[in-house]
C-alpha cells in the first residue's frame, strides 16, 4: 500500500496569523491608525446622521406639501432636497471608505521608510534653527550698531 502523506491542519486561528506580520506596529503605523480613524469614523457617522435626517426631513415635509399645497412646486422642492440627502449621506459613506482605504495602504507602503523621513526633517530643522539664530545674531549686532551711533 501506498503511504499517504498528510500535512497537520492549521487551526483557524494560525491560519489568520499567517497573514499577519511578524513584527510590532511601526510609529508611522501607529500614527497614520490613530488620526485617521478617527476621520474615517467621524465622516461615516456623518454619513448615518444624514441619512437619518433626510429620511426624518422626507417623512415630515411630504405629508405637509400634499396637505397644505395645491401646486406641484413643494413636491418637486421636497424630491430635490430628498435627492440630495441622499447622495450627500452616499458621499459621506464613500469618502469615509475612501480614508479607511488610503489609511491601509499608507501603512502598508511605509514600513520601514519612516526613520529616514524622521531624520531628513531633524535635519532640516537644525538646519533651520542654526539660520534663524544666524540672523538672529546679526539683527541683534545691527540694533546695537544703531544704538552705539
Amino acid at each position: 500500500m501506498a503511504e499517504q502523506h498528510r500535512e497537520p491542519q492549521q487551526s483557524t486561528s494560525d491560519a489568520i496569523k499567517s497573514y499577519l506580520p511578524d513584527n510590532g506596529s511601526s510609529t508611522s503605523q501607529v500614527l497614520a491608525v490613530v488620526t485617521l480613524f478617527p476621520v474615517g469614523s467621524f465622516l461615516l457617522i456623518l454619513a448615518g446622521l444624514t441619512l437619518a435626517g433626510t429620511l426624518i426631513g422626507l417623512t415630515v415635509a411630504t405629508p405637509l406639501f400634499v396637505i397644505f399645497s395645491p401646486i406641484i412646486g413643494p413636491a418637486v422642492l421636497t424630491i430635490a432636497l430628498a435627492v440630495a440627502g441622499f447622495l450627500t449621506s452616499g458621499a459621506f459613506g464613500i469618502t469615509a471608505l475612501s480614508s479607511i482605504s488610503w489609511l491601509l495602504n499608507y501603512v502598508r507602503r511605509t514600513r520601514g521608510s519612516l526613520p529616514e523621513q524622521l531624520e531628513h526633517a531633524r535635519r532640516r530643522v537644525q538646519d533651520t534653527a542654526s539660520h534663524m539664530g544666524q540672523k538672529t545674531r546679526e539683527a541683534g549686532q545691527k540694533a546695537q550698531d544703531v544704538m552705539r551711533s
